[in-house]
């Protein structure tokens, strides 16, 4: 029965330290503050440099629609 009660015990330990992490997390905002300030500008920077076709300068016809191929 010691053991069992060590274990839970550890156990109980194990997930109110967990439990307190995440709300340290959720209150602070930190999981959107990482988004925000680390991975939002690398796919901005990422995304902003990609090459693009310009279709503002292909003709425009009626029966015809334009060709979205990347070289």
């Amino acid at each position: 029965m010691c053991k069992i009660g060590k274990f839970l015990l550890k156990f109980l330990g194990i997930f109110v330290a967990l439990n307190a992490v995440l709300f340290v997390v959720f209150f602070f905002d930190l999981d959107g503050k990482l988004l925000f300030n680390v991975v939002e500008p690398f796919l901005k920077n990422h995304y902003d440099n990609m090459e693009r076709k310009d279709v503002i300068q292909e003709a425009y016809d009626m029966n015809k629609f334009p060709k979205f191929k990347y070289d």
